[in-house]
């Protein structure tokens, strides 16, 4: 069997396991679960389809990096619950109930053994950028995050499995269907979320120009510096009102790469991403599972690492 790495956006993912899974889910004190639960379930479930050698829950060490903001202010600030003096990371708006279950999280993923990397300064996106840049073998990205959908690659491959609707529906996206639904390869899509820009993170992009025309653009001068060279030619094959768009989002046009790509060649700690048969920390793990009420979801996750194959 072809031996392959999996790279999770965890907290993408547990975001969506706590949408998706009814808060009247608890744990024997009624402290919701739903998303640790979830989680659990969704993990088991990629595991048993997908047949992953390794696998890595990529964690948000800062979820707004300053070097980001620094260049963009308005960088994901429409999420930021608390401002935190002395360059520690911006607290995230995060709904009442998933917050005390994201340390749940980290803890019995811990117990498990499956290998959980962030990096000082970084986002999950950056650390995932790094993994599957470095990777040797098949890569799949498991996100609901489309900014990851630049790093997609067929040489490797690193394709990216995206929930289309709750958890249980997986769209894969690989260069022939990011090209069929966007137009563009995978460090095209970087540069036409520059272009387009996000609401969701924060991201002006240039004013009147959409995802249609970014792409046209791109497809046209080849990426983002060949349309930036265009300005220059009065006889490129640019609009009045494009060239009037683009040359008024000069200042944004000259940070918003460095924001958008994600870091490819971060330091992360040595590492093991071997998916385990058995917990690594038994003990903890029985009582995480009983002071938490994770059940059958925990017992569907181990039962699928046991039997995995070779």
């Amino acid at each position: 069997m072809t031996r392959s790495l999996m790279l999770l956006d965890t907290a993408s993912l547990y975001f969506r396991a706590y949408y998706g899974v009814p808060d009247s889910v608890r744990a024997p004190d009624g402290t919701p679960v739903n998303a640790v639960r979830g989680l659990l379930d969704f993990i088991g479930r990629l595991v048993r389809d997908h047949k992953p050698h390794s696998l890595v829950a990529c964690m948000d060490a800062d979820w707004r990096p300053h070097w980001r903001v620094e260049l963009i202010p308005s960088y994901k600030a429409h999420r930021v619950a608390e401002s935190t003096p002395g360059g520690d990371p911006d607290v995230e708006e995060v709904p009442d109930t998933l917050t005390p279950q994201v340390p749940v999280i980290e803890q019995v993923l811990d117990a498990i053994g499956i290998t959980r990397l962030g990096a000082p300064g970084f986002e999950a996106d950056d650390v995932i950028g790094t993994l599957a840049t470095r990777a040797t073998v098949p890569v799949d990205i498991v996100t609901g995050d489309r900014d990851l959908f630049q790093l997609i690659d067929d040489r490797l491959p690193v394709r990216v499995l995206y929930p289309v609707k709750g958890m249980g529906n997986l769209a894969t996206f690989d260069e022939t269907a990011l090209r069929e639904k966007y137009g563009v390869d995978g460090p095209g899509y970087a540069e036409m979320a520059v272009l387009r820009g996000d609401p969701s993170d924060g991201l002006p992009g240039v004013p009147g120009i959409g995802e249609k025309t970014a792409a046209t653009l791109l497809e046209r001068f080849g990426d983002l510096t060949g349309i930036l060279a265009a300005l220059d030619n009065p006889m490129a094959k640019l609009t009045r009102s494009q060239r009037a768009k683009l040359e008024g989002a000069l200042p944004y046009l000259a940070v918003a790469p460095t924001v958008v790509r994600v870091a490819t060649d971060i330091r992360l700690p040595a590492h093991d991403a071997t998916l385990p048969r058995t917990p690594r920390d038994p003990g903890t793990l029985d009582a995480l599972a009983e002071r938490w009420g994770l059940g059958s979801a925990l017992d569907r996750l181990l039962t699928t690492l046991a039997n995995r194959p070779e």
